[in-house]
């Protein structure tokens, strides 16, 4: 009853129970092999027990021990060779699997990855990749497959003990359960709130860690660097009191259980000292052999408690991989969008387990072909905007629409209308061409000179020893910043791209590098849809229409001459970023 939730879990899985289809045959083999390897170290010691209580009573006949000398050696062999090879085939069918598995789970997070935003941040997803796939590996290898074959034994051994006492069977029919059924059952009840506590935390851990590293510089310029460390290691204290009270329970657990494999040894010895009394030689021949073979058949049970009480992590990870195929959305053909207009009626937004809206009851038209700029302080919700208008998140109240779609449910078709360029334009460990080629994988060669002489690369890229097939540099650190946020600019022109939205491209560039890059944007999108955020006001005098966001609401709108002539906080702070 204790694995009911886990095989609930299993009933509607989409992500493991597949396998146990697709490689069958490897599975029983798997099972097969791991049976054998008990049941040769089980018989090793049962024919050794014999063969030594044999010689000592000085047999009349040598056929009496040659033939367990055979079977000690048949054995001995017998249980390596089987362990060695079950070995190697259930990690084979574990790692092909969670292979399989990993590359699932890419696919799924790559083609579904503007929705996962919504719900999911980079410390869920490194937790997806770093444990729960982890957990699935284990599922097979620590629980269903020492389940299964401690069942298998289970069954062989009462079945054995049969064909020389049935009531003797009966009573090892109970000794037994309390093996297979009884302390594991106990681990769950005991343990397994504690185990599923300890990935939880594990989990929050991933979560924090991540965001707070990414964020790092935050917390250095906000002075609270120190509050940040202690509340990482609260966090980690909360894990050691989990993990301790786990040890714990393991060590008195792990106590019983072997007062409880002394039980059954001293009833062996009981029932064998009564059953065999006088026959073949005497008693010790055959209770040397039934004890000591009971001794390597406990290792087949031991793992059963530590199995058990890891159910509820399980089922808990497939819970969660499972629910990202109801986070995904099916592919649907192209959207209809009659316009390129994008349309915000009362927008308003916050983040999940926040209530300070970040943006609120914004109203604005973008019309196709113009040129927009956003500005406003770190944190005045400029950013969020850009993201919504890419469609990786959803308003909270009001419209956001591209053609009078809404922007996030165009999925993957939203990489047809708007092209990106972010602060760090990332440049991936391959070539040159390939690197381009994201933006179009159909693009000829001829294609991608064609775009680097337009954003200024071509003769770099020909002084280069290999041309278009030089291999970048991980996060392309051979090109400076301006280089690479060239090299983002002719993905873009490869995309073609009817909308292009510029994430504050220029950041930590020098004065003049930035100027020739904003004429290079502007000279080579001017037929585009721009939106540009920024927040400062160098080359802003080439957009049609400026705005300034504050405290999640537009403070300022207008065009850059008519700002000028109307608005003194606009001179000020151009003043103030030309240097004046």
């Amino acid at each position: 009853m204790f694995k009911i939730p886990l095989f609930q879990s299993l009933k509607t899985d989409q992500w493991v129970k597949p396998f146990l289809h697709q490689y069958k045959k490897a599975l029983y083999l798997a099972l097969f092999l791991g049976f054998m390897t008990f049941f040769c170290a089980g018989a090793l010691m049962f024919t050794s027990g014999y063969l030594i209580s044999r010689s000592a009573s000085l047999p009349e006949n040598i056929l009496m021990i040659y033939i367990p000398i055979v079977l000690t050696r048949a054995f001995g062999i017998g249980r390596p060779v089987f362990r060695y090879v079950e070995r190697l085939t259930s990690h084979n069918w574990v790692l092909k699997m969670t292979s399989k598995l990993r590359l699932k789970l890419y696919l799924t997070l790559e083609k579904e990855a503007m929705f996962f935003k919504q719900t999911y941040r980079m410390g869920d997803i490194l937790g997806l990749l770093a444990e729960d796939i982890n957990h699935i590996q284990n599922l097979y290898l620590r629980t269903i497959f020492p389940t299964i074959i401690a069942w298998i034994l289970y069954v062989f051994v009462i079945v054995g003990l049969g064909f020389f006492s049935l009531w003797f069977a009966l009573v090892m029919t109970i000794l037994f359960f309390g093996l297979v059924v009884v302390f594991p059952l106990v681990s769950v009840l005991m343990n397994g709130a504690r185990q599923e506590r300890e990935k939880q935390v594990k989990n929050a851990l991933y979560i924090d860690l991540t965001d707070n590293v990414m964020g790092v510089s935050d917390w250095i310029f906000s002075q609270r660097s120190q509050e940040y460390v202690a509340s990482y290691l609260e966090n980690e204290q909360q894990l050691y009191h989990v993990q301790n009270e786990l040890r714990r329970f393991n060590r008195l657990r792990n106590y019983f259980f072997q007062l409880y494999i002394g039980l059954m040894a001293v009833s062996l010895i009981l029932w064998t000292s009564q059953r065999f009394v006088g026959n073949h030689g005497g008693a010790a021949n055959w209770i040397a052999a039934f004890v000591l073979s009971l001794f390597p058949l406990i290792d087949a049970f031991a793992v059963l408690p530590d199995a058990a009480q890891e159910t509820n992590v399980y089922k808990d990870s497939l819970n969660r991989l499972n629910a990202l195929n109801s986070q995904a959305t099916p592919e649907d053909s192209a959207l209809p969008i009659q316009t390129l207009t994008i349309q915000l009626k009362n927008l308003s937004f916050h983040y999940p387990n926040e209530s300070k809206m970040v943006l609120n009851g914004l109203d604005l038209t973008i019309p196709q072909g113009q040129k927009l700029a956003i500005l406003g302080r770190s944190g005045s919700g400029k950013s969020t905007l850009a993201t919504l208008i890419r469609g990786d998140l959803a308003p909270t109240d009001g419209f956001l629409t591209l053609g009078e779609v809404p922007t996030n449910q165009f999925g993957d078709q939203i990489a047809n209308y708007i092209g990106v360029i972010q602060q760090t334009p990332y440049l991936f460990h391959t070539t040159i061409l390939n690197n381009l080629r994201i933006g179009n994988e159909e693009a000829s060669v001829e294609e991608v000179w064609h775009v680097l002489e337009r954003v200024g690369l071509k003769k770099l890229v020909q002084r280069l020893p290999d041309g278009l097939q030089t291999m970048v540099d991980e996060a392309g650190l051979r090109f400076s910043g301006g280089e690479r946020h060239r090299m983002a600019l002719a993905r873009i022109l490869l995309q073609d791209t009817p909308i292009v939205l510029l994430d504050e491209p220029t950041v930590g560039l020098d004065p003049i590098t930035e100027q020739a890059l904003i004429d290079t944007f502007f000279g080579e999108l001017k037929d585009k849809t721009i939106i540009w955020i920024t927040h400062h006001l160098q080359g802003i005098n080439q957009m049609e229409r400026v705005l300034f966001i504050e405290n999640g609401q537009i403070e300022l709108a207008g065009s850059p001459a008519e700002l000028a002539a109307t608005s003194p906080r606009y001179r000020l702070l151009k003043a103030v970023d030309e240097g004046r």
